[in-house]
């Protein structure tokens, strides 16, 4: 087994401990459990979605082989009521696509709100 360093946010750590407590098992286990478990969901699920590294150093979900963000889709769809087709065609995309960067976000639509929150406050500092 490889070691790896991990760095969590304050907040996240707490809540990772809290859970590894009530499932009685340590910190490293969760983590790994919990990794094994994403890596198993993207892989059977969401074969056109793959994470990218921004220049900030945060990782965020893509339509695989596209610079597109999840994030970005979701917007969209949500905040401007873009229908499937006009994301797809605004963004070069297959609806194929759209409709799976869309079922991704439901999925995991607690991590993405964040990163959208996240970069919607780092504008507002920079403005």
């Amino acid at each position: 087994m490889t070691a790896y360093a991990l760095n969590l946010p304050d907040h996240l750590k707490q809540e990772v401990e809290q859970l590894a407590e009530s499932q009685g098992i340590s910190l490293d286990q969760f983590v790994l459990w919990a990794v094994t478990e994403k890596v198993s969901t993207l892989k059977a699920s969401f074969s056109l979605i793959a994470y990218r590294q921004g220049a900030s150093g945060q990782i965020f979900p893509v339509v695989k082989g596209t610079a597109v963000r999840v994030q970005t889709l979701a917007i969209a769809a949500h905040k401007w009521s873009m229908s499937v087709a006009q994301i797809a065609d605004e963004y070069d995309l297959s609806e194929e696509q759209v409709t799976e960067a869309l079922r991704f976000y439901a999925v995991n639509k607690e991590q993405v709100d964040l990163a959208i929150a996240s970069e919607q406050e780092l504008d507002a500092i920079h403005c």
